[in-house]
Formats: C-alpha cells, structure tokens, sequence
C-alpha cells in the first residue's frame, strides 16, 4: 500500500478588512495629528512642534558639547562656529516619531504592548535622530561643501527608514510566538 501524504493547507494570508481597519485608521490618525500640528488656532493654546524642537534643540546642544563641538541654542537655532542649523518640523523628528506611533496605535495589539512599543520607539528614534542632527552639525563645520548634499540626500529619508524599521521591531515584538510555534 502507498502512503499518500497529508493534503497541504492553505496558506494564511491576512484578513482583507483587518487590512482596511490598519489603512483607514493610520490615515485618520495621520490626518488628525497634522491638523493638531499645523493647525494655527490650536498652535495659540499649544504649539506641539515648537516645544518638541526646543527639546530636540536643548539635547543636541548636550550632544554636541561632549563632542566638544561649541555651540549656543536659541529657540529653534543652534549656532555653531560656521553654521546655523535651524530644527524644523521635518528635521525635529516628530514627523518620524508620529508615523511610528500611529502605526503602532493603528496595528492590533493590547494597549499594553502599544504602549511599550510607543515609549521603547520615541526614545530610539529620538536617540537616532539627535545623533542624527549632531552629525549634521559635524558635517557642516568639517565638510561645508558636502553639507547640502547630506542633509538633503542622507538625512533626510534616514529617519523615515528608521520609523519603519522600529515599526518591524515592534511587529516583531507584538507576534504572538505561542502560535508560531505550534503546528499548521
């Protein structure tokens, strides 16, 4: 008698309405944000990014000191010997701080693992991109003429990529092993 093997099963493949819920969700809570930013009379109460950049400003000046690079800071300014770096809302990484932890809020989870993976992210990406500034005021003390082409070409899309990989992490942090693990 010929042994004839199990019928192989189908492959898993993500719910299309989990899917939507994930897009609809990121996109209003995207759109939200960018409204609670951008949005000059709520900016009379509380100006989000302002705050943000003075303490992305304040950490990077701490930064660069121990790097014993001179430098003074002023609002969104930090002076260097031969340039000014002004923090704006693209360089300040709050933009790659809410892509993160609105994909994390959006992605189902228990609020807890939420939670962590929001905290756990701000502080890598925050970390990153103060390291990030820090390099670009190196660059442009010590390679002037290439200064341009590093922030605009380099840094620039490093700190979106850098939210997409804490977001794999975190995805990787959120996978349930239990059901990896058994068998299909």
């Amino acid at each position: 008698m010929k042994k004839v093997p199990p019928p192989a099963k189908p492959k898993e493949t993500a719910d299309p309405l989990s899917i939507k819920r994930f897009a609809v969700t990121y996109l209003l809570l995207m759109g939200a944000l960018f409204v609670v930013i951008g949005f000059t009379p709520f900016q009379k109460y509380v100006d989000v990014n302002g705050l943000y950049t003075q303490g992305v400003v304040f950490f990077t000046t701490k930064v660069l000191g121990v790097m014993n690079i001179p430098c003074t800071h002023s609002g969104s300014i930090i002076q260097l010997p031969s340039i000014s770096l002004d923090i704006k809302f693209g360089c300040n990484g709050l933009e790659a701080v809410m892509i993160y932890s609105v994909a994390v809020i959006a992605f189902p989870a228990s609020w807890k693992k939420k939670l962590i993976g929001i905290v756990a992210g701000f502080l890598l990406i925050q970390t990153i991109n103060i390291i990030r500034i820090a390099g670009l005021a190196y660059s442009g003390i010590h390679f002037q003429q290439y200064f341009e082409y590093i922030h605009v070409y380099i840094a620039q899309g490093m700190m979106i990529a850098v939210s997409l990989a804490i977001f794999f992490l975190y995805l990787n942090y959120v996978h349930d092993r239990s059901t990896a693990a058994a068998p299909r």
